[in-house]
């Protein structure tokens, strides 16, 4: 039985939805801040050395990155379920606690970043402290507090879905991929002395646990954001939904295979990997592009202009970062000079970008106009166009620039030098370099002011017009 609400009137997960949305902005600027950090340490390395050194900025730049996507992702599916189903989320109080325990935890994992850093490689350091493994610092207790958390958000979907008696082919790849989720990030807490077969799970998080499923989760997210946003049929964003489900899992697995080159396994798994990792963003940029081209057809005709060109955003930068600046580092030959260079961040700074942080703003601003002008027809404001604008010139800026300081790594330390010590001094020491650094700091600094004024746009966009609306309602 559905429960429709009142035009204006919110369920109780759309409201815990903006609280996951607010913590989400504020952490996406200390992602920034804490990157932006890291940069200047690479032209200064003196600076707050001893204080707050390089690893940490970068430790807490990549966490805060995981963490603001996550509760993004979480606000989006709490936002858009009870429209899908047509009732409250079961289990409120749960999402509720769940919530607050997961800002809690973030806290207090930040903090001992700041305050304690790093300890000696025993047990407690491992529970207590950071795990020490690249990306997937959080100590142990975070890590099961992390998959409980997935854990609960899983039941609420699939508890809603059985409740309501309906289950849409949107919500089945949720619920499948939400499986996934909470199953796949377990795979980093296998600790075994081989470092082969340490690396061979760790990539399971970073590789299948972040693109994989991410990617299907976000693909959920914005085919329901899409028919709410445009209209599209659900017929056609439920076949593209299907055919990234098959592409993403049957691709990213094998995609694996061009990073396990490079921790001792069969040479074959770099053909392999740089093959199928290449096809993975394939299905979901058909399916935005084919809703943007039935938009056109119909001119473009939709009330959110800020959702709309965020939408937009995703498709291609889904496509350029994760397609595109991937495809060129993961083909065997090249990959066998770039790994680990700089052209890996060149990647995952426009692939995070497009594929994620513009989907997530998407439903930002779909929930914003649903909160603040849900009567109106048009919800616009300046300032966001500013924002979009200097936003994705300063993402494609800072990709550029570290694109060719990955350039000169390959080919002074890989190619010329023969990766020895010596040929990494010479290519940190090139010109090239050296300048690809300064320009990635100047264009994040210009994303910084960007988040700025995007926070700013979020903050107070629709609000003037609500307010003018009502008074011309006063009078009248």
């Amino acid at each position: 039985m559905t429960q429709a609400l009142p035009q204006g009137r919110l369920y109780e997960s759309q409201k815990l939805a903006l609280w996951y949305f607010w913590v989400a902005l504020a952490l996406f600027g200390a992602q920034i801040l804490f990157g932006l950090l890291a940069a200047w340490q690479y032209l200064d390395p003196n600076f707050l050395h001893g204080k707050l050194n390089f690893m940490t900025n970068r430790m807490l730049h990549i966490n805060a990155m995981v963490v603001w996507l996550l509760l993004g992702f979480m606000g989006g599916v709490y936002w858009f379920l009870p429209l899908e189903l047509g009732r409250e989320v079961v289990g409120i109080r749960l999402a509720r606690f769940a919530f607050f325990t997961l800002i809690a935890a973030v806290g207090i994992v930040v903090l001992v970043y700041l305050l304690v850093q790093y300890g000696p490689g025993n047990a407690f350091t491992l529970w207590f402290i950071t795990e020490g493994r690249e990306y997937i610092e959080a100590p142990r207790w975070a890590d099961i507090g992390i998959v409980a958390v997935m854990a609960i958000f899983l039941y609420n979907v699939v508890a809603t879905a059985l409740k309501a008696q309906r289950i849409t082919g949107v919500v089945a790849v949720l619920m499948f991929d939400l499986v996934a989720l909470a199953g796949l990030y377990t795979a980093g807490m296998h600790y075994t002395p081989n470092i082969s077969m340490d690396q061979y799970f760790w990539w399971w998080v970073v590789h299948l646990w972040v693109e994989a499923t991410w990617e299907v989760l976000v693909g959920s997210i914005m085919a329901m954001a899409l028919m709410h946003l445009l209209g599209t049929p659900r017929r056609i964003v439920e076949t593209w939904l299907y055919l990234e489900v098959a592409l993403v899992f049957g691709t990213g697995i094998l995609g694996l295979g061009h990073h396990y080159f490079w921790i001792g396994t069969p040479e074959y798994w770099l053909g392999l990997g740089g093959f199928f990792s290449a096809l993975e963003p394939i299905p979901l940029v058909a399916m935005v592009v084919h809703a943007v081209y039935d938009a056109g057809v119909h001119r473009m005709q939709t009330v959110n202009q800020p959702a709309l060109f965020w939408a937009i955003a995703q498709a291609f930068g889904n496509f350029i970062g994760a397609g595109v600046w991937g495809f060129m580092q993961t083909l065997p030959q090249i990959n066998l000079y770039s790994h680990g260079t700089q052209l890996a961040p060149a990647h995952g700074h426009l692939a995070f970008f497009g594929a994620y942080v513009t989907a997530i703003l998407t439903v930002i601003y779909m929930a914003l106009h649903q909160v603040r002008r849900p009567e109106l027809p048009r919800f616009d404001s300046k300032l966001w166009k500013w924002a979009f604008v200097l936003m994705v010139v300063s993402i494609f800026g800072m990709s550029a620039a570290m694109t060719v300081a990955g350039f000169t790594q390959t080919m002074v330390e890989r190619a010329i030098g023969g990766s020895t010590w010596q040929a990494y001094i010479d290519a940190q020491q090139h010109p090239w370099f050296q300048n690809g650094m300064v320009w990635r700091f100047v264009f994040g600094v210009f994303f910084l002011v960007s988040y700025l004024v995007l926070l700013w746009d979020v903050l107070t966009i629709g609000r003037g017009e609500a307010r003018m609306a009502k008074e011309v309602g006063a009078h009248d």
